[in-house]
């Protein structure tokens, strides 16, 4: 069996990631994430269908998904997990693994320096900088916080890639700031604002309470009664109505009270119009 790895004829490499949607990284992520687990089990070759099924997917959106990374897979035989995984990490940028600086020692950022996945993804935490003294010099994960006044001159020495800000509300856009100004190039914030940053700076936002509000509104859909059923009529919205009782839906005529006679008048005649009358329009009225 025979895999190529290399993007098509005349196209390179950034431009075949330039054109990956967004929607498309993150489901390569996901693949990435199910091809690791896959080595782990010893799996060498995987199908399309199994894969999609493993990554939640149907099997023709993960064949374009994986097209935009050029020939990967043989026809009828499947995917070489290794190699795919490969390819895969090259165009996330992972081949090289990444250093992440974090602000902020609180609970939260204590829970992310301890946890033991983000090395395996290629990602290694190199520095955790807070502004409480109390927390100032203490070891977490094996990482000595240090003092976020010295955040800017740290930075060159420290090398990151990516800076993780873990902080209050209200420190996290002069946090930024710093980050900016000693030249990160991507911020993944968990402050739950928008966080102005150049152009140049890609900045993505986790916002749990957001994300624990979907979950809110999906189990509060799921539990509710079913709406009236509304029509479209025209431009306006007619909701179906309710029947009347049965009882009321053949009133009996009302009669006219005895005894009085019912005054008749004669028809109202309207006089018409001559040949070359005006009318009030301004036009004239033919016969």
């Amino acid at each position: 069996m025979t895999e190529q790895h290399e993007t098509p004829s005349g196209v390179s490499g950034k431009a075949l990631v330039r054109d990956i949607p967004q929607a498309t990284v993150t489901r390569l992520a996901t693949y990435l994430r199910v091809l690791a687990g896959l080595a782990d089990e010893g799996v060498v070759i995987v199908s399309s269908e199994e894969l999609a099924v493993a990554a939640g997917v149907n099997s023709a959106k993960l064949r374009k998904d994986l097209s935009f990374l050029g020939p990967n897979g043989v026809r009828g035989v499947g995917y070489d997990v290794a190699k795919l995984r490969t390819r895969i990490e090259d165009v996330l940028g992972l081949s090289q693994g990444h250093r992440v600086v974090l602000i902020g020692a609180g609970n939260l950022g204590r829970a992310l320096v301890g946890y033991g996945g983000f090395g395996v993804r290629g990602f290694t935490v190199v520095a955790i900088f807070d502004n409480d003294p109390s927390v100032i010099g203490q070891s977490y994960a094996g990482l000595v916080v240090r003092d976020v006044e010295q955040l800017t001159a740290q930075i060159p020495a420290l090398t990151p890639t990516i800076a993780v800000v873990a902080v209050p509300d209200e420190a996290a856009q002069d946090v930024c700031d710093r980050l900016v100004a000693a030249g990160l190039p991507s911020i993944l914030s968990f402050a739950p604002l928008e966080l102005r940053a150049p152009a140049h700076v890609q900045v993505r936002r986790v916002d749990l309470a957001m994300e624990l509000q979907m979950l809110s509104f999906d189990a509060a859909r799921n539990d509710a009664p079913a709406l009236p059923e509304i029509a479209e009529v025209g431009s306006g919205r007619v909701a179906r109505r309710v029947p009347p009782p049965s009882h009321l839906t053949h009133a009996a005529p009302v009669e006219p009270a005895r005894g009085r006679p019912t005054r008749r008048t004669a028809p109202h005649s309207a006089t018409p119009h001559s040949a070359t009358e005006p009318s009030t329009k301004g036009s004239v009225i033919t016969p």
